[in-house]
Parts: structure tokens; C-alpha cells; sequence
């Protein structure tokens, strides 16, 4: 669930006015197909231009086809995802959650050409733009799915099939009525749990103090995972691997401190 670089409006104190995981559409259907409280809301999905072409160029090697529910982002629960025939091999599956425009998965994937990567979104055009700078990082090892992050998570994963979960810079809903619509709760830990192999590493980030404390606060008490956090301050070392996308720059810029955590699939 990146925030969206480019796409997320901002208030003048930098406070995201819409959703990173994903944008805004409240009339999108998949408010009605889900019954808990959703993450994101869901902006336009219309492609046109250089999207839609490398969509339609693109998609047939990077894009999962996912079968629906009832929603537009939601899965089939009879659906699974097989990675050895997604990929063509068998390698470590790295899954990131909220791809955002891609910048960060493209990056790592071009430069560990070993493992395989899967992102998650609900943004076309944000997919759109992955798959095109990953066809031109010549980055084959990704795979998309345009989906709800809990719906992929609960049923579409195989059950201790992924060696780490990404999750960068998540919307951070900082209103307190909108704390409930925050992805990282022990529910979802919950399902993070299920699908990461013993030993794999759930990785976080975020410029947003609060809801960094609430993170750490709630993963701490998930008796599944064991916190990795291994900085003086109780807070991981920034990721090395975890590239300085144009949104943490705005976050910087804004003052605003980066906190990342690790925790580790018991």
C-alpha cells in the first residue's frame, strides 16, 4: 500500500486528502462487496494514452488475471495463485503491497533478478506505469494483480508460500475516525501470518509518527511474528534495499521523520 507518488493530493501540511493503497471512487463496487471497513478508496481507473498502450502491450506478461467476487477489486475465493506457473520457475516470492507507480518494486526486482516479485494494487494507472518501467528496467520477474490487498492475502495466497511482504508507506489516515480504515491492525497481521514462511520477514515503512507507534504497538502483541527492530531506538535501520521514492522525499521535505520496522514470522 505505497502511497502514490504522483497521484496522492496533499494538503498544504502534507496530509494525504485521498488514499495510497489506493484512490478514490466511492461509488466503485467493491464498497459494497465488502463488509468490514475498506483501506483505500479507489480514484478513477480509466486508461488512456501511453497507459492504455502499455496496458495493452504489457499486461499479457505482467498482469495475474484475477476471478471476481462480486467487486472490481475483490477475489474469488476458489482462487489461488501459483507462483512456479506465474513465474515459470521456482524462486523466493517477494510481495509488495501497494505498488504505487512502481518505482520501488521495479528497482528491486531489476536488481535481484533471483527472486520473484508480486505487487499489489488497486490503481491501474499506476499499474500500468509498473509494467512499463519494468519492461523497460528489463525486469521480467514481476507479476501484478489489481486487487484488494485482504481479499489476496486471506484466500488467493498459499499458506506459508512468501519469504518477505512489503508494505511501504501506507496510507496513514490521520484523522482518528479514520484510524479504523488503517491496513496494519491484528487482523490483518493475522493474514500476513498465514501466507509468510517461518522465518520470513514482513517489512514496513512509514513517515508518519503516529501511525508508526500504532504499528509497532499492535505487531508486538501478534503472537506469530517477533520483532526484528534492531536500532537503539526500538526501530529497524532503514532498508537497504527500500529505494527514496519521489513520496518520501515530499515526507522529508515536509519534515516528517522515516520509521521502518521488520518482524519475523515465528
Amino acid at each position: 500500500m505505497t502511497e502514490h507518488e504522483d497521484e496522492t493530493a496533499q494538503a498544504a501540511d502534507g496530509t494525504p486528502t485521498s488514499s495510497p493503497e489506493s484512490p478514490a471512487d466511492p461509488g466503485d463496487p467493491g464498497h459494497e462487496h465488502h463488509r468490514g471497513v475498506l483501506s483505500f478508496v479507489r480514484r478513477g481507473t480509466r486508461l488512456q494514452g501511453k497507459q492504455l498502450a502499455a496496458w495493452e502491450r504489457l499486461s499479457g506478461h505482467y498482469l495475474v488475471d484475477v476471478p471476481r467476487a462480486s467487486a472490481a477489486t475483490s477475489v474469488d475465493p476458489e482462487a489461488r495463485f501459483d507462483a512456479a506457473s506465474a513465474f515459470g520457475r521456482s524462486a523466493p516470492l517477494v510481495v509488495e503491497i501497494g505498488s504505487g507507480l512502481g518505482d520501488a518494486v521495479v528497482a528491486a526486482a531489476a536488481a535481484a533478478p533471483e527472486q520473484d516479485f508480486l505487487a499489489l494494487d488497486v490503481y491501474r494507472p499506476g499499474l500500468s506505469d509498473l509494467m512499463r518501467k519494468a519492461d523497460t528496467a528489463g525486469a521480467p520477474n514481476i507479476r501484478v494483480i489489481e486487487a484488494n490487498a485482504p481479499d489476496v492475502f486471506a484466500t488467493m495466497l498459499v499458506p506459508a508460500s512468501v519469504d518477505e511482504v512489503w508494505m511501504f508507506f501506507p496510507d496513514p489516515w490521520p484523522k482518528k475516525r479514520h484510524h479504523k480504515r488503517r491496513l496494519v491492525s491484528p487482523e490483518f497481521a493475522a493474514l500476513v501470518a498465514r501466507v509468510l514462511r517461518p522465518g520470513g520477514r514482513w517489512r514496513l515503512a512509514t513517515d508518519w509518527e503516529e501511525y508508526a507507534e500504532q504499528m509497532r504497538e499492535t505487531l508486538d502483541q501478534v503472537a506469530e511474528f517477533s520483532a526484528a527492530n534492531e536500532g537503539a531506538d526500538g526501530w529497524s535501520p532503514r532498508f537497504e534495499r527500500r529505494i527514496e521514492t519521489g513520496f518520501e522525499r515530499k515526507g522529508i521535505a515536509a519534515g516528517r521523520v522515516i520509521r521502518d520496522l521488520t518482524y519475523v514470522r515465528r
